[in-house]
């Protein structure tokens, strides 16, 4: 008689058993037939791209949402061989001496305060730069820096509502102008941060330092830029308002209260354009104490971490991790105290903000609030990094009861695995947020998943928030360290999937085997190649020892998909080129002997014979 072991009854058990749940009214997702919401089966698309920043990787982590699943990496300050970045001449000079970046804020481009698709911004904090990825081709096509004056650039990088400037500042203090020694027991005497506004090219999205603003020795910490009413404006949260140079977990945490930055940067482009302003090193810097109406100061929750305006813009939510709730300032009243002059004194020129002229209510969110993001439907979720949890919680005009009893305005809460940083809602930043789901991005992956060891990935947690209670769906992992993200309709992207030879506008490029071959100039060798399903042409390249040798490789095809690389056998060389693009990389031939080089990217069904020689002989 036929028997079943007992090792495949308890599988065939655990495969049915959902089955049986199913069948007795449970349910394993909100999809049909218990798949999870999330779900996207082969074949079909997610509705959002997410992009996740890479914080150490110096990379853009490119995933779908709802279903998480990774899609690509995009290379920005780190060399990446898998895409052939960093090994070509354009991705070395863009990167220049640095060879790797600390990704913390994407930001996507606007026009008229909504996601328009054309590009990604992100920062370095690490060497104050900030990059350029353009979305028609996910790949980067600028990075800006290091940025004059500006040391640790981890306050960006924040788009105003046509894209007109990326707005950044400084985590760090320095001494100006940029170079300047003094020493660190001085910090208060001789040091300053900086606030900048990089203008963007509306046609090619080209970034430049178009002025910067003075401010005092504070850790900037996070932004956001304001639309509507606040269109204008731009506000920061900062800690070390003690202005500490050691030990800041003890020393930067004395005052009862921080400070946040209100910056019009309508007006700081106002007085430059007006004004002859002293520049340091070369870029003008704005001193606020002496040009009214750029900056403001408005007492803050002790060590806050986010701020972020509504989507009308009036409401400006700031949080502090050290207090167990989350403040909600009324724009329109912080107008009014301007006019009035209602100030509480002022720091170094910089007039301070009545405090209680212009909070709306402290909401009472919990334990380590972080960071607030918007549904659209008068919603505010906060991240509590100390509770591991968000909380949902209505945003104003409150009704008496509730402002009596602020914990009313909280009216969910979802715990989440482990210790939540950022929170994503898509569109939050825009006045039409999408508020359809919420992603948590988790800082310690704490026993989740199959262990690999002491490096652990993180966590992202897909939550349902299209209904009154929020509903966990999901979860993926992510490699280290994803600090924000952004998402996007995926229709309102339009990729290319190939370079159409006619817009091809390398100065090398080459399209059929005749134009190609190799030439040279005492020890400089130039090879014009092309490659095509399954050959390079040419495939032999003969140089002498010591020559330098500088390849022009276009990729032909125009079909979608066909990418071909270039690896040289013990050279230290991988390009990868997309169909019709050209890439220009050099090596030296200092070693004698012959070295195969070889297609990286499979290709065809020959892909294995798309191979040639590079042929040095001994001087």
């Amino acid at each position: 008689m036929f028997s079943i072991p007992m090792r495949y009854l308890k599988y065939l058990f655990i495969l049915l058993l959902p089955l049986g749940l199913l069948g007795c009214g449970g349910s394993s997702g909100n999809g049909d037939g218990g798949a999870p919401a999330s779900y996207v089966p082969p074949g079909e698309k997610d509705d959002y791209y997410l992009f996740y920043s890479g914080g150490h990787s110096g990379q853009v982590f490119v995933a779908g949402l709802p279903s998480l699943r990774e899609i690509q990496t995009v290379p920005v300050f780190t060399p990446s061989p898998g895409h052939g970045y960093g090994f070509s001449k354009k991705s070395k000079e863009m990167m220049g001496e640095y060879r790797w970046g600390d990704v913390h804020h994407p930001g996507l481009s606007k026009t008229d305060g909504v996601y328009d698709g054309r590009w990604l911004f992100v920062n370095d904090n690490a060497n104050n730069r900030v990059a350029r990825i353009s979305l028609r081709d996910f790949k980067t096509k600028q990075i800006l820096g290091p940025i004059p004056n500006s040391m640790g650039n981890h306050g960006s990088s924040f788009v105003t509502p046509n894209t007109e400037y990326l707005l950044v500042a400084t985590r760090f203090s320095v001494p100006l102008p940029k170079g300047r020694h003094a020493p660190i027991e001085t910090y208060q005497e001789n040091f300053n941060g900086i606030v900048s506004g990089l203008k963007v090219d509306q046609e090619t999205g080209e970034m430049s330092v178009g002025w910067q603003v003075k401010t005092p020795p504070f850790n900037w910490d996070l932004g956001s830029t304001g639309k509507g009413p606040s269109d204008g404006w731009a506000f920061w949260t900062s800690y070390n308002t003690e202005m500490a140079h050691d030990s800041l977990e003890i020393n930067a945490s004395q005052r009862d209260r921080d400070y946040a930055a209100f910056v019009n940067w309508e007006r700081a482009e106002e007085v430059v354009q007006n004004n002859d302003i002293d520049t340091r090193n070369g870029v003008p810097l704005i001193d606020p104490a002496n040009h009214k109406g750029v900056m403001y100061f408005v007492p803050v929750s002790k060590s806050p971490h986010g701020i972020d305006a509504s989507p009308s813009g009036r409401w400006i939510v700031a949080s502090g991790k050290l207090q167990p709730t989350t403040t909600v300032f009324d724009f329109e009243q912080f107008q009014t105290a301007i006019e009035n002059e209602d100030f509480q004194g002022e720091f170094r020129g910089v007039p301070i903000v009545n405090y209680d002229s212009v909070v709306e209510g402290e909401v009472p969110v919990g334990q380590g609030p972080l960071h607030t993001q918007y549904d659209g439907e008068g919603n505010a979720y906060t991240s509590l990094f100390i509770e591991s949890a968000v909380a949902k919680w209505s945003l104003p005009p409150w009704d008496e009861e509730t402002q009596q009893d602020m914990s009313q305005a909280v009216t969910d809460k979802i715990s989440v695995q482990y210790n939540i940083g950022h929170l994503l809602i898509p569109g939050s930043d825009t006045k039409e947020p999408y508020g359809d789901w919420l992603v948590a991005m988790n800082k310690l992956k704490k026993d989740r998943g199959l262990s690999v060891g002491p490096e652990m990935p993180e966590t992202s947690q897909l939550i349902n928030i299209s209904g009154e209670e929020m509903e966990m769906i999901e979860e993926d992992y992510t490699p280290p360290e994803p600090h924000f993200a952004q998402a996007v309709p995926a229709d309102v992207i339009d990729p290319i999937e190939v370079y159409k030879q006619e817009n091809n506008d390398h100065p090398e490029a080459r399209w059929n085997p005749e134009n190609t071959g190799v030439t040279r100039s005492g020890d400089q060798v130039t090879v014009h190649m092309i490659s095509k399903r399954s050959q390079y042409y040419p495939d032999k390249v003969e140089v002498q020892q010591g020559d330098e040798v500088t390849f022009h490789l276009t990729n032909i095809e125009q079909v979608s998909d066909m990418i071909h690389g270039f690896g040289i056998a013990e050279h230290n060389m991988n390009a990868v080129v997309s169909p019709g693009e050209t890439k220009t990389f050099s090596i030296t031939a200092d070693k004698a002997g012959v070295y195969p080089f070889y297609c990286t990217n499979f290709c065809s069904a020959l892909h294995q014979e798309m191979q040639g020689y590079l042929e040095v002989k001994p001087r």
